[in-house]
């Protein structure tokens, strides 16, 4: 991505006060070079989630299986729903995997971004699938509260504990994968949404195993008929919660919404710190994929900088900008008498829809 600086030339600036920021721009440099390469790599290398994805998709396909037949020779709802829950999050981390990696495949002229927001597409497929998985179950356990079957409680007990375990050791070893590869910075640390997605799907899962227990506890002990039902829809609401979630967050991301954790007045007061910028306008901030940021916008100097000036500019700003988790940014430079200017308003963040006046918005990028 490159960086526009739109200039006007008059005069040369005060060279001691030129040498002055250049000296104390290249030391931050050298300073902050490696950390934000790492963190701009961190952002876009998936192996240890493919690992971590790959184990957690064996050991919940194996087990799903033996859920489903378990469920379907006791007759318990709460063991078939837990199974059905398994198949789907069988899919969404075979899914999940399989968007990491397309989405490593190179930018081309067609997909300037390259394929990282595929990511993005099966986040909101597996939040989708929750969703439905919720609805289906409130939908069966409604049909069982009127007429409760006979359940084999012993057999949906010993199954639902061996189920808790399994999804314990998978939650688990998700959790610790995703921890592990995560690297926070300034702006927050934030987790892969499909990533996080997906072990919602496990997590989910792994409560529905508690109610299935707790289930088969009050029928043995009561005579409760109805708790495998009633287990159901408690899951089925925590089910239907974390899908919302994960649509939710998804949906913000594909509108190009503001990424979480940062702030466009942070942002700006970032940019405003530079005792070369006067005001920013025109300033969009939003996510190509989970923890990949990217901005445009306009900053105001004084007419009479040089092109090497408003190069080391944007180089400076860039530099700050990566600091809060920022890791693409294009910069214009612009001076008081430029067009843009002139026709501009001081607002931060621009009306898109007003752009359709040539006059107004004439060569304007976003």
């Amino acid at each position: 991505m490159q960086n526009d600086a739109s200039h006007t030339p008059k005069h040369d600036h005060d060279h001691d006060h030129d040498h002055d920021h250049d000296h104390d721009h290249d030391h931050d440099h050298d300073h902050d070079h490696d950390h934000d390469h790492d963190k701009q790599n961190a952002a876009t290398d998936t192996s240890g989630y493919q690992r971590t994805l790959l184990i957690s998709f064996v050991i919940i396909t194996g087990y799903m299986l033996v859920e489903a037949v378990g469920g379907w020779l006791t007759g318990s709802l709460a063991l078939l729903s837990d199974a059905g829950h398994m198949l789907s999050d069988a899919a969404a981390l075979g899914a999940t995997l399989l968007a990491f990696k397309i989405g490593e495949k190179a930018a081309n002229q067609h997909k300037t971004y390259g394929y990282k927001r595929f990511e993005i597409l099966v986040a909101l497929g597996n939040g989708a699938t929750l969703i439905a998985i919720a609805l289906m179950i409130f939908y069966e356990a409604v049909q069982r509260f009127s007429t409760p079957p006979e359940i084999a409680t012993t057999g949906m007990l010993i199954i639902a504990s061996i189920g808790l375990l399994v999804n314990i050791v998978v939650a688990w070893f998700m959790h610790r994968g995703s921890h592990g590869h995560d690297h926070g910075d300034e702006g927050g640390s934030e987790t892969n949404l499909n990533m996080q997605s997906a072990y919602l799907h496990v997590l989910s899962d792994l409560l529905g195993s508690v109610a299935a227990i707790i289930a088969a506890l009050l029928m043995m002990g009561f005579g409760w008929l109805w708790a495998d039902a009633l287990a159901s829809v408690i899951v089925a609401v925590l089910i239907l919660f974390s899908g919302w979630r994960v649509v939710r967050d998804s949906v913000h991301i594909l509108m190009e919404g503001t990424p979480k954790g940062i702030s466009l007045a942070d942002v700006q007061t970032r940019l405003l710190e530079h005792p070369q910028v006067q005001a920013v306008h025109d300033l969009h901030v939003w996510s190509i994929t989970s923890g990949l940021h990217a901005l445009s916008c306009h900053v105001l100097v004084h007419d009479d900088m040089r092109i090497s000036e408003s190069s080391t500019l944007i180089d400076a700003l860039t530099h700050r900008l990566q600091a809060i988790g920022i890791h693409h940014a294009t910069i214009q430079v612009e001076g008081a008498a430029h067009p843009h200017t002139l026709t501009h308003s001081d607002e931060l963040v621009c009306d898109i829809n007003a752009g359709h006046s040539v006059d107004a918005h004439s060569g304007h990028n976003h």
